[in-house]
């Protein structure tokens, strides 16, 4: 009884179930905040307030305060009561205290404790099953009997009567329990498809952040390495700077002349006063003085070095009078190419500066520099021997360097060819066939397209006869290619300012690599690991 009384202290006075969000009022009184809402809004329309349970009456609306305490106590006793039957159904004859049910009668469509069970009728038609609360959902709507068999065909539950008599008759069907298996057997079959591809799915997360935890190790470590690298880099160009000053400033001071103006300026002053005394005797009107005055020979006479010193004036002035400004170019530009080699040494990169195209592989439309380094597409075919490694059909050329380990880096002017490609191939590319020798058309090559003409232009990137990647035109004539052997990398950038990364094949290289050109119309110029920006 002592559970029963505090049950019913926690029903609301205004819809009588346990509470919901209990809130209370300033008289003490508590309601469901829905509830009491309800009735507070009615009353809002009549113009005035009131307590539903002792009628208080409140000149403004009043205030909601949660009742957190109450609000505990609720769920404490309806945890505490769904524990005790875990169902959480309760017998439907109970009706002072929440009592669990341990079955449920179709036929009654009433729910019985242990006590109310032992009193039930016993007759076939009050079919008992376990506790539930949709015992009408278990009858036919239309028979009102038990539905105890399936219909295949129309995918329902059927009682007997449907499928003697209804609009069942004829159809294939299945006791409950049989389908029940099926469905479950089916159920279970998708079941393990989804742990499956969630088994999949969780080692696919699992690689990305694997991937992604090394990739911020690395960058960490780089960021690391990159920062001391500046710092000595600073430290490099420091002592740079001093050097090239003190190289300046030693010229000016060798170069001062300082000694030969100083003497000049003491000639000068001698010359002056002779020139004074000479105009004051020029000036004297008594001939006798004139010609008796005793140092006029000394005045007369011009100093024997004045041949000598003019010839030192002219040499200090033309040959040895400026500052040698190719040995301070030069002194610079050493030590900025050390720092830059230093750079490509701290990344391991080497500068494929050797790069040079081989004569033996170009199809005799295309001229090849003296220096190696220029390809162009030539009208007049060029008298080269029919051989095996030439291209016979595509207008392409190879380079006479392979690159089968490390990283390398290369670049290109494309500012005179109007369709081209430039790229990297195996050895092993076809030499005799049509457009599937080309370099970017078949599995054994990769390649950077670039068209331009009178009213359009853009790129692409290709590989296997196919566009990996098209971006916008380049916005420069220069594209750098970097290769990591090891790594299976093969990167395209379009040299403008700021570098614009275009796009990286990866890949497990099988065959040493070429640099390969491929030129329809202009020409290509191979430039090395040189970076030069544009004008």
């Amino acid at each position: 009884m002592a559970s029963a009384d505090v049950r019913q202290e926690l029903d609301c006075s205004i819809c009588l179930e346990m509470y919901k969000d209990p809130v209370m009022l300033r008289c003490g009184h508590n309601f469901c905040q829905v509830c009491i809402d309800g009735v507070l809004d009615t009353q809002e329309r009549s113009g005035g307030y009131s307590c539903p349970q002792c009628r208080e009456e409140f000149q403004d609306r009043p205030v909601l305060q949660r009742n957190i305490t109450l609000r505990n106590i609720v769920e404490a006793f309806r945890s505490s009561q769904l524990e005790e039957g875990k169902t959480g159904i309760f017998c439907t004859y109970c009706y002072h205290s929440p009592v669990p049910a341990v079955k449920s009668c179709l036929h009654c469509e009433a729910s019985l404790c242990d006590n109310h069970l032992k009193i039930h009728s016993k007759s076939p038609e009050h079919v008992l099953t376990d506790p539930t609360t949709s015992m009408e959902n278990r009858k036919c709507s239309i028979h009102r009997e038990l539905l105890k068999y399936y219909c295949t065909e129309d995918s329902a539950c059927i009682c007997v009567s449907c499928s003697l008599a209804g609009e069942h008759r004829g159809h294939k069907v299945e006791t409950l329990d049989e389908a029940c298996e099926k469905k479950k057997q089916k159920l279970r079959n998708v079941l393990q498809k989804l742990m499956t591809e969630r088994e999949e799915t969780e080692k696919r997360v699992q690689s990305l952040q694997d991937r992604r935890r090394k990739v911020q190790e690395k960058s960490a470590g780089l960021t690391e390495r990159v920062t001391a690298l500046f710092i000595e880099l600073r430290r490099h160009l420091e002592d740079l700077e001093n050097r090239v000053l003190r190289n300046i400033s030693s010229q000016e001071e060798r170069i001062s002349l300082s000694d030969l103006i100083h003497q000049l300026e003491i000639k000068k002053e001698d010359l002056s006063r002779k020139m004074e005394d000479i105009e004051e005797l020029c000036n004297m009107t008594d001939p006798l003085t004139v010609l008796q005055e005793s140092d006029t020979g000394d005045l007369c006479d011009t100093e024997e070095g004045d041949d000598e010193d003019r010839e030192r004036h002219d040499r200090l002035l033309h040959d040895g009078g400026d500052l040698d400004v190719f040995g301070i170019s030069h002194t610079l530009h050493t030590g900025l190419s050390d720092m830059i080699k230093g750079v490509n040494v701290f990344f391991n990169i080497q500068e494929a500066s050797d790069i040079l195209l081989d004569v033996n592989t170009a199809h005799n439309n295309l001229q090849i520099s003296d220096d190696m380094k220029t390809v162009s597409r030539s009208v007049i075919k060029q008298n080269r021997p029919e051989t095996p490694e030439r291209f016979q059909l595509c207008f392409q050329v190879l380079s006479s360097q392979r690159f089968s380990s490390g990283r390398h880096y290369w670049e290109v002017d494309v500012s005179e060819a109007e369709y081209c490609r430039v790229g990297m191939c195996y050895p092993s590319i076809e030499r005799t066939g049509g457009v599937q020798t080309g370099i970017g058309e078949n599995n054994k090559s990769w390649c950077l397209w670039r068209y331009r003409g009178v009213y359009s232009g853009g790129c692409s990137l290709r590989h296997d006869n196919k566009s990996i990647s098209t971006s916008p035109n380049l916005s420069s004539n220069r594209v750098g290619i970097y290769v990591d052997y090891e790594a299976g990398q093969l990167s395209f950038y379009d040299l403008c300012d700021p570098i614009r990364h275009l796009h990286t094949f990866t890949t497990t290289f099988t065959e040493p690599l070429h640099a390969g050109l491929w030129v329809i119309k202009g020409s290509i110029t191979i430039s090395g690991g040189e970076r030069r920006r544009e004008k």
